[in-house]
């Protein structure tokens, strides 16, 4: 017995091909709206957005100020407005020393680890060693010098020191500490103050100074 297979001829063939097409038109635009002008026009947005954006970065990137060579600013230190020629790589550090003779910051680690060459910026401590000085205009910033005597004092009479290299850093610290925790624990105390190395290991002296001014002694 033979089976015939059917076959599909040429003009069915073309039928069916423009019945793909219409299919396809009619998916890409119904009720008006055009599928591929809409992912036409959304690359355009895309585009459009992006070259936006560069062109803020731009924008504000040409609004920063590029400064090169020696620049004098002006540095509120102590209260005080004070005039000192940097570069851009000169840190708070350098400036406190060796133009305005404030010592008290110390540059025992220049990447700040010791705690040696701290002060308060902004009410903050943070490491002159680590700050550049151009960083530092239209910030207060506060060093050991401008400190009250009542830590230093605190320090003096429980022994709290013994090179006394690493003592002003200590004693902005506890300043700083203590104006956001007047109440501390001896625990909050130590940990308070991990960010300062004595390499005398004066530690339980320095606690016991800090414990004296939270006491009011």
């Amino acid at each position: 017995m033979h089976l015939s297979v059917p076959t599909v001829s040429g003009t069915s063939k073309l039928h069916t091909r423009r019945r793909t097409r219409r299919m396809s038109a009619s998916y890409e635009k119904t009720d008006g709206f055009n599928r591929r002008a809409f992912l036409k026009g959304s690359g355009a947005v895309a585009a459009a957005a992006s070259l936006h954006q560069q062109a803020s970065e731009v924008s504000a990137a040409d609004s920063k100020e590029v400064v090169s060579g020696s620049k004098k600013i002006t540095l509120n230190v102590n209260g005080e407005d004070v005039s000192v020629e940097v570069e851009p790589r000169t840190t708070l550090l350098e400036a406190l020393r060796y133009q305005l003779d404030l010592t008290g910051a110390k540059p025992v680690s220049m990447d700040g680890s010791s705690g040696a060459s701290t002060v308060l910026i902004n009410g903050k401590p943070k490491m002159a060693s680590t700050t550049l000085a151009i960083a530092c205009r239209r910030k207060e910033i506060t060093t050991v010098e401008g400190l009250g005597t009542d830590i230093p004092k605190a320090f003096v009479e429980a022994d709290a020191q013994q090179c006394g290299f690493c003592t002003p850093g200590f004693v902005v610290a506890v300043s700083a500490f203590l104006n956001k925790n007047p109440d501390a624990s001896n625990d909050e105390i130590r940990n308070g103050l991990n960010g300062n190395i004595c390499r005398c290991g004066t530690y339980s002296n320095v606690i016991d100074a800090v414990t004296n001014v939270v006491k009011g002694g």
